[in-house]
C-alpha cells in the first residue's frame, strides 16, 4: 500500500485503491498458474543467486545444469513440446513460463532456453517424425543436452554466409561436416563447452556438386562424455556475464553423419542423392526455415522486459525507504521517491516497462496463434518475424537503460554484489546483441515496412531484398503515407480541424495514438523519398541504402513504439472500471506524453508541437508522476517477483 508520507494528489484528484493480487491476475492473464509454478521454482532454487557468485566456474556450470534439470521435472520447460513426447502442448506457456524464469538468475534462463528453446525448438521445427521420435523424449527431461551451432566467428547476424560445409557423399549415403577455416568455427554456442552431447548444425548443403544453402543437421559432439571423433571443441572463457553457461566453439574435421541426421521438415535428400523441397525458391525456403525459429526472439524480449521489473522493484523499494536531505527546517530527511528528479527517473520506467509487458502479451498470443496452426498463412508469420524482431529490439534496450538508472539511483549500495545489479548488468547485456542484433533487426522491421510486407520480400536474398526496397516499392509507400492523406485521417480523429494537435486534451488516448501514427508514417514516407530520390539519381542501390539506414532505424523505433502504444491504450480500454483501471489509465498517459517528450524535437521540427505544447507536456508527465508516486509499490508488487529474487537487504529490507 502506499506510504503514509506519499506527496499530496492533485486538486480534485482522487487516488485509487489498488488491489495488488487484482492487478497481478490482469498481468499474468491466462497463464497465471505456469507463472506461479515457475515462481515456486525460483524460491525453491532460490540459493542459485549466492552460489554463482561462491562457486567456481565449472561447478557453478554443472549447478546450473542440475537447476535446469530439475526444474524440467515439473514440466514448466517443456510446456512448448506436444504432449505425445512428454510435453505441454502449449506454446504461448512456454513463453510465459520463460518470461518468469527471467525473474532469477539468468544463467538458468539461458540455459534453460537453449536446451529447450533452440536445440529444442530446432528439433521440433525443423525435424520430423524420426527426430521427435529419436530425440525429444530425452531433451524435454534434459537427460539428452545439446545445443545450437549456428553463430561463426566470421559471420553473425548474416547466415547465409556461414562457411561450415555439409557435403552429401552418395556411396556412403552419409553427410561429411566441415570446418573450412577458423572464420567458420562454431563460436559463442551455449551448453557446447561442456553438457551437450548433440549439436543442431547449421551448414551449406553440398550435393553433387553444387550448393543448397543452409540447412540444419543434428551432428553428435560427445560420445560418452568425452568428444566426438573428428570434432574439437574449445571452452569460450569467462565471459561478462552468464558465466553459469558454458559457451564454446567447435570445429568439425570431416564428421559423417547419416543421411537421416539432414532436419528434413523443409528439405530432403534421397539416398541417391537427389535434392528435393517443398519450397522450391532457396531464398523463399530460406527465410520460412529462420522464421520457424522467432520463438527466440519473442522469448529473449519477454526476459528483457522481467529484468527490468526486477531492477525497478529493487530501485523503487529502495527509493521509499532511503532518506537524503530535509525538505523543510525541523523535518525528517526526505524519502528519495518524494524528489521529483527521483519520480522522473524511476516512474516513466515502471510506465514504459508495463506499455512494453502488454505489447509482449500480444506478439506472445500471435506465436500461439502462427505455431498452433490456428493462423498459418505467410502473411501472418511475416507480422510475428517483424513485430517480435521490434519488440526484441526496444525490450532488451529498455532493460539495458533500466538497470543502469536503477543501479544509479541506488547509489554505492547499488553497486554492491549482494544486491544484484552487478549480475543483472553482466547478465543481461548481451540480451542486445544475441537472438540477432537489435540494430540489424530494426533494419529487418523496416525493410518489412517498405515493402508492405510484399510477398516478393520472401524471393529475395539480401542484395536483392536491397534492390526491390529501393525500386518500386517506395513508389506504393509514398502514395500510402502521403501527406495530406494522413492529415486527413487525423483530422477524422479529434476535434481542432488543421488545429488538432493544438486543440486535443494532452490526456485524451486518441490524440496520444494521433501523433505516434503521425510521426511514424511521416518518416517512412520520407525514408521512401529519399531513396527513390537516390535511385532517380541513377545511384547504386547498395549505397543508396546504407546512406540511409539511420532513417531506417528511425523509423523502425516509431513504428515498434506506435504498436507498444497502441497495445497498452487498447488493454485499458478492455478493462472493467476500477481501481486497477484507473492506475495503468495514469501508467498508460505516463508513457505516451514522456515517449512524445522525448522526441519533442523531431515533433517541433515538423510542425506537430508549439513550444508551449511541448511545456504543457512536460508539465502533464510531471503530474502524473506525483499521481503516480503512491502507487508504485503496489505497481511493482504486483509483478509478482518472488522476495528471495529481489536480493538487495540493503535496499528493499
Amino acid at each position: 500500500m502506499a506510504p503514509e508520507n506519499a506527496s499530496a494528489p492533485a486538486t480534485g484528484y482522487v487516488q485509487p485503491d489498488v488491489d495488488v493480487s487484482s492487478l497481478t491476475a490482469v498481468l499474468d492473464g491466462e497463464y497465471a498458474a505456469i507463472r506461479d509454478l515457475v515462481r515456486t521454482n525460483l524460491a525453491t532454487y532460490a540459493s542459485v543467486l549466492e552460489e554463482a557468485d561462491e562457486l567456481g566456474i565449472d561447478a557453478f556450470r554443472d549447478r546450473v545444469r542440475d537447476i535446469v534439470v530439475k526444474m524440467a521435472a515439473t514440466g514448466q520447460t517443456g510446456m512448448g513440446f506436444p504432449a505425445e513426447y512428454g510435453g505441454g502442448g502449449d506454446v504461448g506457456a512456454s513463453i510465459a513460463a520463460f518470461e518468469t524464469l527471467a525473474f532469477g538468475d539468468l544463467s538458468v534462463l539461458i540455459k534453460t532456453g537453449v536446451q529447450f528453446g533452440l536445440f529444442g525448438g530446432a528439433i521440433l521445427h525443423l525435424g520430423t517424425d524420426r527426430h521427435h521420435a529419436a530425440h525429444l523424449p530425452d531433451l524435454i527431461t534434459g537427460e539428452l543436452m545439446g545445443c545450437f551451432a549456428m553463430t561463426e566467428s566470421g559471420h553473425g547476424s548474416n547466415v547465409q554466409a556461414l562457411g561450415t560445409v555439409a557435403r552429401y557423399d552418395t556411396a556412403s549415403r552419409e553427410f561429411v561436416i566441415t570446418t573450412p577455416g577458423d572464420h567458420a568455427r562454431k563460436d559463442y554456442i551455449g551448453n557446447a563447452a561442456r553438457h551437450a552431447e548433440l549439436a543442431v548444425v547449421f551448414a551449406q548443403l553440398e550435393v553433387d556438386g553444387r550448393s543448397q544453402g543452409v540447412h540444419a543437421f543434428v551432428v553428435p559432439i560427445r560420445v560418452g562424455g568425452e568428444t566426438a571423433p573428428g570434432v574439437r571443441i574449445e571452452d569460450d572463457g569467462r565471459k561478462m556475464g552468464l558465466n553459469g553457461v558454458d559457451n564454446g566453439r567447435i570445429w568439425f574435421d570431416d564428421v559423417r553423419v547419416p543421411r537421416e541426421a539432414l532436419l528434413n521438415s523443409f528439405a530432403d535428400v534421397t539416398p541417391e542423392g537427389v535434392y528435393e523441397s517443398t519450397i522450391d525458391n532457396p531464398n523463399r525456403r530460406f527465410f520460412t526455415m529462420l522464421g520457424t525459429l522467432v520463438q527466440g526472439r519473442v522469448s529473449v524480449a519477454g526476459a528483457g522486459i522481467s529484468v527490468a521489473k526486477v531492477a525497478l522493484s529493487i530501485a523503487t523499494k529502495y527509493a521509499v525507504r532511503r532518506r537524503q536531505f530535509e525538505a523543510a527546517p525541523d523535518t525528517e530527511e526526505q524519502l528519495l521517491l518524494d524528489y521529483g528528479l527521483h519520480q522522473r527517473r524511476l516512474l516513466p520506467l515502471i510506465a514504459r516497462t508495463y506499455a512494453l509487458h502488454f505489447a509482449q502479451d500480444e506478439v506472445r498470443a500471435q506465436l500461439h496463434e502462427v505455431f498452433s496452426g490456428n493462423e498459418d498463412d505467410a502473411q501472418a508469420r511475416r507480422r510475428l518475424e517483424s513485430r517480435a524482431a521490434g519488440i526484441k529490439a526496444l525490450g532488451t534496450w529498455h532493460a539495458t537503460r533500466v538497470v543502469q538508472e536503477c543501479r544509479e539511483a541506488c547509489g554505492g549500495a547499488g553497486y554492491l554484489a549482494v544486491n544484484r545489479f552487478a549480475a543483472l548488468k553482466g547478465d543481461s547485456d548481451v540480451f542486445t546483441t544475441f537472438e540477432g542484433d537489435n540494430h540489424v533487426l530494426l533494419q529487418l522491421v523496416g525493410k518489412g515496412l517498405l515493402t508492405d510486407h510484399a510477398s516478393e520480400f520472401e524471393d529475395l536474398d539480401q542484395l536483392g531484398m536491397v534492390r526491390y526496397v529501393t525500386g518500386l516499392a517506395v513508389e506504393t509507400v509514398i502514395e500510402r503515407t502521403s501527406a495530406h492523406k494522413l492529415l486527413e485521417r487525423v483530422r477524422d480523429m479529434l476535434p481542432g480541424g488543421d488545429e488538432w494537435d493544438r486543440e486535443a486534451g494532452l490526456l485524451d488516448s486518441e490524440y496520444q495514438l494521433a501523433m505516434v501514427r503521425f510521426r511514424e508514417e511521416h518518416m517512412l514516407a520520407s525514408l521512401a523519398r529519399r531513396i527513390k530520390r537516390g535511385i532517380d539519381q541513377k545511384r547504386d542501390s547498395g549505397a543508396v541504402f546504407s546512406q540511409v539506414q539511420d532513417h531506417v532505424i528511425a523509423v523502425a523505433r516509431a513504428h515498434v513504439e506506435r504498436l507498444v502504444t497502441e497495445a497498452f491504450v487498447d488493454k485499458v480500454r478492455g478493462l472493467p472500471e476500477g481501481g486497477e483501471k484507473t492506475a495503468l489509465a495514469l501508467l498508460c498517459d505516463l508513457f505516451a506524453l514522456s515517449t512524445i517528450e522525448a522526441d519533442r524535437a523531431w515533433f517541433m521540427e515538423h510542425g506537430r508541437l508549439t513550444v508551449q505544447r511541448s511545456k504543457a507536456i512536460s508539465r502533464e508527465v510531471n503530474d502524473l508522476c506525483r499521481k503516480v508516486r503512491p502507487l508504485a509499490v503496489d505497481l511493482v508488487d504486483a509483478w509478482g517477483i518472488p522476495a528471495a529474487m529481489l536480493r538487495a537487504p540493503d535496499l528493499v529490507g
